[in-house]
């Protein structure tokens, strides 16, 4: 897990204070966490942006980009192309390969 450090205002502080108070929340990271998953449940869209930009930028994987977008291979790939994104084909090393091997068998 990566650790990301933030600036928050202080009403949206006061807020997490108060419902990790109330037990809503464990702590910070569990109510950043929760707001984060939150957010990106429901808006599909930022999602797919998200995931569309990162495999654009070539920092992930297709099978990775289909998982962040919670779409499939194909669906991503079809995104992609709608987006004017060029597709990478294959691998670029055995890591990368075992990468995309490991990512396929926890898609459904």
């Amino acid at each position: 897990m990566s650790r990301t450090t933030a600036t928050i205002p202080e009403d949206l502080t006061d807020l997490m204070d108060g419902a990790i108070s109330a037990g809503i929340f464990e702590n910070k990271s569990d109510a950043i966490r929760h707001v984060l998953r939150e957010y990106f449940a429901e808006h599909q869209n930022a999602r797919i942006a998200a995931a569309v930009s990162l495999y654009d930028s070539g920092e992930i994987t297709l099978g990775t980009a289909a998982r962040l977008a919670d779409v499939n291979r194909f669906e991503m790939r079809d995104i992609l192309r709608e987006e004017e994104v060029a597709l990478r084909v294959g691998p670029e090393d055995m890591a990368a390969a075992r990468g995309e091997i490991e990512t396929a068998r926890n898609l459904e």
